[in-house]
């Protein structure tokens, strides 16, 4: 990993990455309800869910954000931290079997109005599944140092 800083200044409107892809388990389910005490019949009973407009067991949506915003730290950066997450949107399920990626773009930048030494870096992140739907969609909002004079 790359712990050099990257810079308010350094990063470029439009720029995007893609991260490597992750297939979602049926542990992941049971882990993921173990540690968010999420038990609802949507996630783990497959019986039930046969029965439902999806046909099968949906992942959790603080899974699907989870493990998608965790394809996306591949690298630290010691000049920036995250501010927050906001627009977080689940268009489409996802599904035991399904394999997802994130696709990270630069949508914005602009001061911080409370910290003149640091400005904000708005990202688009998708989570697309393996057919490039997508099934995640929010802006995650970095506060990041401006480069020393």
């Amino acid at each position: 990993m790359n712990d050099q800083p990257c810079y308010f200044e350094d990063y470029v409107v439009g720029q995007t990455r893609l991260t490597h892809g992750r297939t979602i388990t049926e542990t992941d389910f049971v882990i993921h309800a173990g540690h968010s005490g999420d038990f609802f019949p949507h996630h783990l009973d497959a019986e039930f869910m046969k029965r439902s407009p999806f046909g099968q067991r949906i992942a959790h949506g603080t899974m699907t954000f989870t493990i998608g915003i965790g394809l996306t730290a591949g690298r630290i950066n010691p000049a920036a931290f995250t501010y927050g997450y906001e627009k977080l949107r689940f268009p489409k399920p996802v599904f035991i079997g399904d394999t997802i990626r994130s696709r990270v773009t630069i949508a914005s930048k602009e001061p911080d109005p409370k910290r003149p030494t640091y400005g904000r870096v708005i990202e688009k992140v998708e989570v697309l599944n393996q057919r490039d739907e997508c099934v995640l969609a929010c802006e995650h909002i970095l506060l990041v140092q401006r480069r020393p004079e």
